[in-house]
């Protein structure tokens, strides 16, 4: 089953108390809300950090770490999303958001090079920050819907089959 599968992915609560890093979120480690696997904790935390990859600023896993304790998501599975955008994939992510901003508001995509310096963030990416932060919250938004709804429905599938692999176990077991 998926939940055992996560479980396994998942650090220890125990861990986490012994990280003199995360000791300002110790009182969440110790809740177990932020720990269960169900369909809604899991579902809020997959949306919430699918959302976060795409939004072109620092700080996502502290933002989702936030999120999830207002959110009651899954707080280790929530941080951990984020990572869907990582250094081979905000490329390709970030360009696709681009072109769909541009193409909503009308703009003609402009051909850009990203460069690591201050002299690009201050004097190019107002040329581009427009396009770019409408093309990325429309594409989290969809991504955190489709994947909320997508693991939403996994969930319910996963247990519906499960129900009646149990009744037809209890059915075998009957007429022997």
């Amino acid at each position: 089953m998926a939940k055992k599968f996560i479980k396994r992915l998942l650090p220890d609560p125990k861990k986490l108390h012994n990280n003199k890093y995360l000791k300002i979120f110790e009182p969440f480690f110790a809740d177990p809300n932020f720990w269960h696997l169900n369909r809604h904790s899991v579902a809020t935390a997959f949306s919430i950090g699918l959302f976060l990859s795409y939004m072109p600023f620092p700080g996502h896993m502290i933002l989702a770490a936030l999120l999830a304790i207002v959110l009651r998501a899954n707080l280790p599975l929530s941080v951990s999303m984020v990572w869907v955008s990582n250094p081979f994939t905000i490329p390709p992510m970030y360009y696709a958001a681009y072109k769909l901003g541009a193409y909503l508001l009308s703009v003609p995509p402009e051909k850009f090079r990203i460069e690591l310096s201050t002299h690009w963030l201050f004097h190019e990416l107002k040329h581009y920050y427009e396009p770019l932060l409408l093309g990325c919250f429309i594409s989290g938004a969809i991504l955190a819907i489709l994947g909320y709804v997508g693991i939403r429905l996994y969930w319910r599938l996963h247990v519906v089959h499960a129900w009646r692999k149990r009744a037809k176990m209890r059915q075998n077991k009957l007429n022997n």
